[in-house]
């Protein structure tokens, strides 16, 4: 039968995906749209920006379907994962941001992806969207506006539960070392590269898991460049910006472990 994944398709000179799971070659894009998009994952709302043309709307149409039904699989979850119970919303070329190809707003619980945006930014942002939806969900105390990792890392009151313990070991493992007693690797090398940099951004907890999570996408056995990329080559990775060798290792683990038993729990609770 030969290699369960497909082979390599070739979507445009930027994008590349392999994945199992793939649509009709003829139809590639034309016969995915936003619309359908919201039907599968239950987006709360989707918002399209009034400059996108019609092409345009239809190429990033099928990318982004992709992209979500990889991260999906990636996940061994389904698509409640992906729109977060239907609470998260979703903007294409509509409220972006100068120079910034995709963004969360926790504001309005809103993931915005820019008119031709470059690849590999989703799966940084869709994270940021789940760290912020855990936030109050993981601790007792968190406000509003502050991101699970923020308030793990600022000992907010943890609500018991197996699966937050998982979620509570990703977040130690990629910001302390294997003893748990010491700055990772990673978190020194961004506390460094803010230092040069005149600012904090690269240490920030929820900027730290959601790379981490980009290294722990790109390293499945899927592959798809507008889902994620840039964790391996880049300046930022040679800087130690992403996880690095035994280190990365560890966080793929437990993020592993982490979204096996959430997928199987929200499995459990759709039957």
């Amino acid at each position: 039968m030969g290699n369960p994944l497909a082979k390599a398709m070739v979507l445009d000179r930027k994008f590349y995906r392999r994945s199992p799971h793939q649509r009709t070659a003829q139809n590639l894009r034309e016969d995915v749209s936003f619309v359908d998009v919201r039907k599968r994952f239950d987006f709360r709302g989707i918002k399209i920006g009034r400059w996108v043309t019609e092409a345009e709307k239809a190429r990033a149409a099928g990318l982004f379907y992709d992209a979500l039904v990889d991260l999906m699989t990636i996940l061994q979850g389904r698509e409640l994962l992906v729109s977060l119970r239907g609470t998260l919303a979703f903007q294409y070329g509509s409220g972006g941001r100068p120079g910034i190809s995709a963004h969360y707003e926790p504001g309005t619980r809103t993931f915005a992806l820019a008119k031709n945006a470059g690849p590999g930014a989703i799966a940084h942002e869709w994270f940021h969207a789940l760290d912020h939806y855990l936030a109050d969900k993981a601790f007792s105390d968190a406000p509003g506006n502050m991101f699970a990792s923020e308030a793990w890392l600022r000992d907010a009151t943890p609500v018991p539960h197996p699966i937050n313990d998982l979620l509570f070991a990703c977040f130690r493992t990629v910001m302390l070392d294997d003893s748990g007693e010491n700055p990772s690797e990673m978190f020194r090398a961004s506390k460094a590269a803010d230092k040069a940099n005149g600012c904090i951004y690269y240490a920030d907890p929820a900027e730290m898991c959601a790379r981490a999570f980009e290294a722990f996408v790109q390293d499945s056995a899927i592959s798809n460049n507008f889902l994620v990329s840039g964790t391996k080559v880049t300046e930022e990775a040679k800087l130690g910006l992403y996880p690095r060798g035994e280190h990365r290792q560890r966080i793929n683990g437990a993020f592993s472990r982490y979204f096996l038993a959430l997928g199987r729990a929200l499995s459990a609770q759709s039957r």
